[in-house]
């Protein structure tokens, strides 16, 4: 008797539907020595993991060793390190494992190009084209604990901040929370880069500008006259039409001085000035306040001014 495959036999997901598991392909009607048949050495299928497989003889996508990682590890399983990061929108250079947590009292191995991670603190996932993935703050803990370069630590823990993911408290939060264990150094780079508000605050700005139909700016420069005489600090500045967005810090928590923005818009500069809660909170209406001001600014004739890298007063 031949038994008929299903062109997608057992896919819950468009992305991931060429991976899928033996259980499942056994419940789509195909029997045990038929899957076996397919993933020997020059068939058309390859079992990636123990009772996972890739319905194709090619090398795996990272998509699909994803997945391939979340079938094999189980119920509540979630990806962090690395990955997490990335999938979340943080450029990082692809690891050789994947990093699942998995609950305590899960007996399984790591097999291949995963890494299994018993813990009692199983997040609460973030989902992202079905898969789940551990929050930022996690995901950027549980990879900093295993980083020994003293640089590249203290770019890890800033990445999150800066890509306004998570604060350097949620950082904090996170560390005294979880296993000890291997978090010294996190420990000691995270009070030398103190709160990182104005990275924290930029980094949510970063993500904004992403659904308003500017140009991108440039951040953190100074702004002169055309003697070059300061005028004043912005936090994202569009020179070709000389506009500058200025996020105001909150009045009783902020680190920077009280500053005067009146030399910038005597010089004839637009500035938006955007509160921390309105960034996060009123997001669509701080959008549209940048897209009016810069069409505003593109009217008017430019002023003689010209930016520079920050400079002290």
């Amino acid at each position: 008797m031949t038994e008929t495959i299903s062109a997608t036999p057992a896919c819950d997901s468009t992305s991931g539907e060429d991976v899928t598991t033996s259980m499942r392909l056994r419940r789509a009607g195909l029997s045990q020595h038929v899957i076996s048949s397919r993933c020997r050495p020059g068939g058309p299928w390859r079992r990636l993991l123990p009772g996972v497989i890739l319905l194709s003889n090619r090398e795996p996508s990272r998509d699909q060793q994803l997945r391939a990682a979340i079938y094999h590890a189980g119920p509540d399983a979630v990806i962090s390190g690395t990955d997490a990061l990335q999938a979340q929108g943080i450029p990082l250079s692809p690891s050789r494992r994947v990093h699942v947590l998995i609950p305590i009292g899960r007996r399984i191995a790591s097999h291949e190009f995963t890494w299994l991670d018993r813990t009692s603190r199983v997040p609460e996932p973030v989902v992202v084209d079905g898969l789940p993935f551990a929050p930022p703050a996690r995901a950027t803990v549980d990879l900093a604990r295993h980083e020994t370069d003293p640089d590249r630590l203290r770019r890890l823990l800033t990445l999150p901040v800066y890509y306004g993911l998570c604060s350097a408290e949620q950082l904090r939060d996170e560390v005294d929370a979880g296993n000890q264990r291997g978090t010294a150094a996190v420990r000691q780079t995270l009070r030398s880069l103190g709160s990182l508000r104005d990275t924290y605050q930029q980094g949510v700005a970063r993500e904004l500008l992403g659904g308003v139909p500017v140009p991108p700016p440039v951040w953190n420069v100074t702004i002169c006259d055309s003697a070059g005489r300061r005028l004043g600090v912005v936090d994202a500045w569009w020179d070709e039409v000389a506009l500058g967005w200025i996020l105001d810090p909150a009045p009783t928590c902020s680190d920077r001085p009280a500053t005067s923005h009146l030399p910038l818009t005597g010089a004839g500069v637009v500035l938006v000035h955007t509160t921390p809660s309105r960034l996060r909170g009123d997001a669509m209406a701080v959008a549209r306040e940048l897209t009016s001001a810069f069409a505003a600014a593109a009217r008017r004739r430019r002023p003689r001014v010209q930016a520079l890298k920050e400079v002290a007063a």
